[in-house]
């Protein structure tokens, strides 16, 4: 019998998609011997109402080149922009939906993303779609989950080492919610990633900031004039059509 497909959905703005991004998933697919990441470029987040600054277009043009010599990461449309907020349970169910029966199913996202877990739509359901795989930032070192978790989910069990696969550090608690489900929760508490998508937006003229972007995006962003500022603010691209 084959081995079960272990797959990983990776959702963001990606508005750039950076080293950091990359790093990231590098490190869950080391750790948790992943198959797929899927990057997933968001269409609109229910949490950040001012949007991203780049078009949903160029946002996913940039991720493909970012990941084009990674042969376990692919692009995902899934999350596209829809008449309806872009909800990650709802993203997660019909990814779910596309596997195989047997796929183990993963969703990375960031350390500061968890700890708004609470305030995402249906947060307390998410963890039970898809096992969370949390990535420490600098300055979020995630040694207390409890205060973070969405209401009726405990921890039933603390974070305990894993592996130290190729140098990744993995550790893994269990939650449980009111019904009395388990699902694990895996952290990668090693990562010390400090980049930052707005930081990049801001300051992208500092010369500095471009060894934090792969090659092929700095020469994107460069060629499409995107970022550029005046006065201090930003300056929406015009919108692409799709090739997808």
């Amino acid at each position: 019998m084959a081995p079960a497909p272990r797959i990983a959905f990776f959702g963001g703005s990606f508005d750039p998609p950076h080293l950091g991004h990359l790093a990231v998933a590098r490190a869950a697919r080391t750790a948790l011997a992943l198959d797929t990441v899927f990057f997933a470029p968001v269409g609109a987040q229910p949490l950040k109402p001012k949007g991203s600054t780049a078009s949903f277009d160029h946002r996913v043009a940039m991720t493909c080149l970012a990941i084009a010599d990674e042969p376990a990461f692919q692009l995902s449309l899934i999350d596209a922009p829809a008449v309806r907020p872009n909800y990650t349970v709802d993203t997660l169910h019909a990814l779910r939906a596309t596997l195989t029966a047997n796929s183990e199913l993963f969703c990375l996202i960031g350390a500061d993303s968890f700890l708004g877990l609470a305030h995402w739509h249906h947060g307390a359901e998410i963890p039970f779609v898809a096992s969370l795989v949390v990535a420490a930032r600098p300055g979020q070192p995630l040694s207390d989950l409890t205060p973070f978790l969405p209401a009726g989910i405990t921890l039933a069990e603390p974070p305990t080492p894993v592996h130290a696969s190729h140098g990744v550090d993995l550790r893994r608690a269990l939650l449980r919610n009111p019904a009395g489900a388990t699902a694990p929760l895996y952290l990668l508490p090693g990562l010390h990633v400090d980049i930052s998508a707005s930081d990049l937006r801001r300051d992208l003229r500092d010369p500095d900031r471009h060894h934090a972007l792969p090659a092929p995006v700095r020469d994107y962003i460069t060629t499409h004039n995107l970022y550029a500022s005046s006065a201090g603010q930003l300056v929406r691209p015009p919108a692409m059509h799709k090739k997808q």
